[in-house]
């Protein structure tokens, strides 16, 4: 495997509130620059939570996507905010789109999404032991809870409203340990 490129210079071309999109100038180890754009999200990355029920059931939630312009079914996530594990989120952020909170948190992966041009992390919390527990979030509506069968998935994959990658990837890695617990 050829060294890493040296980075020459970054400069932020553009930002918003949640986003920050930087050039960077590169130089590969066989002599090319290249200019190169990436997308910054949030620093700390996201968390991705899977609330599976002791009955199977993995808990979704339906909530408006603005990218694609539909409500959509997917996991609960958000953003890490300063200072704040992931632990913490997925379980903040259980309580506020679930109104449940979990006894126990695993973290599966970390997950990218584009890694060529966007740098984000993704967490992926695998939470069980759930129990009633609600807290306020920033939703600007009520989220819609939707329990679906973990061992239905192959249905969900063909709902035109369930299209989020990482969700997707999410429950498959979730389903893989279910079976491999079972073996």
């Amino acid at each position: 495997m050829p060294a890493k490129p040296q980075i020459l210079s970054v400069k932020t071309v553009a930002q918003s509130r949640l986003f920050r999109i930087e050039q960077v100038d590169l130089r590969f180890s066989n002599g090319v620059e290249a200019a190169y754009e990436r997308l910054h999200g949030a620093a700390d990355g996201a968390v991705l939570v899977v609330p599976l029920r002791e009955d199977g059931h993995v808990l979704l939630v339906r909530e408006y996507a603005v990218g694609v312009e539909r409500y959509e079914l997917g996991l609960p996530k958000g953003r890490i905010e300063p200072g704040e594990d992931v632990l913490t989120t997925a379980n903040r952020e259980l309580m506020e789109e679930l109104g449940y909170a979990a006894r126990r948190l695993t973290p599966l992966a970390a997950l990218t999404v584009a890694p060529g041009y966007f740098g984000h992390v993704t967490h992926v919390i695998l939470a069980e032991d759930l129990h009633p527990q609600r807290r306020d979030g920033d939703e600007p509506e009520p989220i819609e809870v939707v329990p679906w069968r973990m061992d239905a998935l192959a249905d969900l994959l063909l709902r035109e409203d369930f299209s989020e990658a990482r969700s997707i990837a999410a429950l498959f890695m979730v389903r893989e340990r279910m079976a491999n617990e079972y073996e």
